[in-house]
């Protein structure tokens, strides 16, 4: 016993001795500064040496302006059909659609109907996440900018559904022309 705890105190100091903090030695001259004093140049050499051992990041962990681009083949598009083109261009995108509830919905109905509308796409395997903008509007983002126009063509679909816009353009909701008409 007495012998385990000679040696447990020997490895010990000699841990201590060792394992001293060494002032300045193997240290550039940025590393000896101040943290408060470091420069964005020392900052960014910090960020370098951290990053040096880093395995790269796979490409859908990356962000979307870094990843690399799907491949488009150009013999397999349609040229007489724009939203096709658009659809195949804006795969693996981010992609915004601006629906228009109809009718005058408050707030909380807007979220309620819209919701359901989520859920829909969700259970179609569309990914879309809704943000309101107004009380009748609101936003569905897809990730995969492909999907944007498959759930255009369920939303509009959709009784009250006034209209979507994508990139700009807007698709009228063939139930709120038929409102217009009875009006």
């Amino acid at each position: 016993m007495r012998v385990l705890l000679l040696l447990y105190i020997a490895s010990w100091s000699l841990c201590c001795v060792y394992c001293k903090k060494r002032e300045g030695e193997d240290k550039p001259t940025w590393a000896k500064k101040d943290v408060r004093d470091y420069t964005d140049a020392d900052l960014e050499r910090l960020f370098d040496q951290w990053e040096e051992d880093e395995e790269p990041l796979e490409p859908d962990e990356l962000p979307e302006h870094l990843r690399p681009r799907p491949n488009i083949d150009m013999s397999q598009l349609d040229f007489s059909d724009p939203e096709k083109i658009m659809q195949m261009t804006k795969k693996g995108q981010t992609v915004m659609a601006f629906v228009r509830v109809s009718g005058n919905p408050t707030a909380e109905e807007t979220k309620e109907v819209t919701s359901i509308w989520q859920q829909a796409l969700w259970n179609n395997h569309i990914q879309a996440e809704q943000y309101p903008v107004d009380d009748n509007r609101v936003i569905f983002l897809f990730k995969d900018g492909s999907q944007a126009w498959k759930a255009k063509d369920f939303l509009l679909t959709q009784e009250k559904c006034a209209d979507v816009t994508i990139e700009g353009k807007t698709y009228p909701s063939p139930n709120e022309k038929k409102l217009n008409d009875e009006l």
